[in-house]
């Protein structure tokens, strides 16, 4: 069992995409109010090696001498990927080793300001930063950010580096109602991707419980509309309902494993994490396809979301 890699899972965004996580549980620039991963444990911008890097590596070459190529590798993880001072290296080095593996990266985009971010994540075939809010007050309350962090400076970032970037750069956009989809906060996220110019921009919103309770998510009809506001012909909508039907599990052992220890007590995923040992975010995944599936139903109580078997 690893314990800087994860997966590899089917995405419907990426194939067969092997997770490598570059910082602990829950270390981020921001503590985002949707976070299936649940509130910030570390809110900070710091840049250093959180995670042994020698360690990833070794981890990583275990991983190829033993399982077939992924079609991605994924830097995501329960935490901000970028603040890991040595993703640059990690990427470098399967650029060397597995040059015919693409390489993508997760990220919420504030660490883009840092010239020495932006140039660790060139070699990337496709970076996904996030860009939830372009007004203050609603990019408060929906990323609850880390002091350091100027608004400005963060788009700014994004922008200098789509600039200089040769992959593909996919802007996420998460839509929660009456918190970022007014009128004036669609045009303010309208100007940003003009000043941006991502090559996809991909509008989400909620998928399972976030980290607090009063917020829901987007119908289907809503999320057509943004679509057409902010341009259809850059815009795809990623958060279909028949989309993520489609979104299967991977291995059905896993699954059962989940569905007995859920069926004789409820559990959080990071509970489910630690009782199976995996990582969380392929705890998400499974919990995402059994509940979509109608096998499972969350509670939120006061340490968190539980998951048990629907009753029946």
């Amino acid at each position: 069992m690893y314990k800087y890699l994860f997966g590899p899972v089917p995405s419907r965004r990426l194939g067969m995409s092997l997770g490598v996580d570059l910082v602990t549980h829950k270390i981020c620039s921001l503590d985002c109010i949707y976070c299936e991963c649940g509130r910030t444990t570390e809110l900070t911008v710091e840049r250093k090696e959180y995670v042994p890097h020698d360690v990833v590596i070794e981890e990583l070459e275990d991983y190829f001498k033993q399982n077939p190529d992924p079609d991605y590798i994924t830097f995501s993880g329960s935490g901000e990927p970028t603040l890991s001072a040595r993703i640059g290296d990690v990427i470098a080095w399967i650029k060397e080793k597995k040059p015919e593996v693409a390489i993508a990266v997760l990220t919420n985009g504030t660490l883009l300001c840092h010239k020495e971010v932006r140039d660790a994540l060139l070699p990337a075939d496709l970076v996904m930063p996030s860009l939830d809010a372009a007004l203050i007050s609603s990019f408060q309350e929906i990323n609850r950010p880390c002091a350091e962090i100027n608004l400005d400076n963060y788009i700014k970032g994004i922008a200098d580096f789509q600039k200089s970037y040769t992959g593909k750069l996919a802007l996420e956009i998460l839509i929660l109602p009456g918190v970022n989809d007014s009128r004036e906060d669609l045009a303010a996220l309208k100007q940003a991707c003009d000043t941006i110019l991502p090559d996809v921009v991909q509008l989400n919103t909620l998928d399972r419980p976030g980290a607090v309770s009063d917020i829901s998510a987007a119908t289907p009809e809503r999320l057509l509309e943004i679509q057409t506001f902010l341009g259809k012909d850059r815009v795809e909508i990623i958060a279909a309902v028949t989309q993520r039907k489609g979104t299967k599990a991977y291995r059905k052992d896993m699954e059962s494993a989940i569905l007995e220890t859920i069926h004789r007590r409820p559990c959080t995923p990071e509970d489910l994490a630690s009782i199976l040992g995996t990582h969380i975010n392929d705890i998400n995944k499974y919990l995402s396809v059994l509940e979509l599936e109608g096998t499972i139903e969350s509670l939120r109580q006061e340490r968190g979301i539980f998951y048990q078997t629907c009753k029946g």
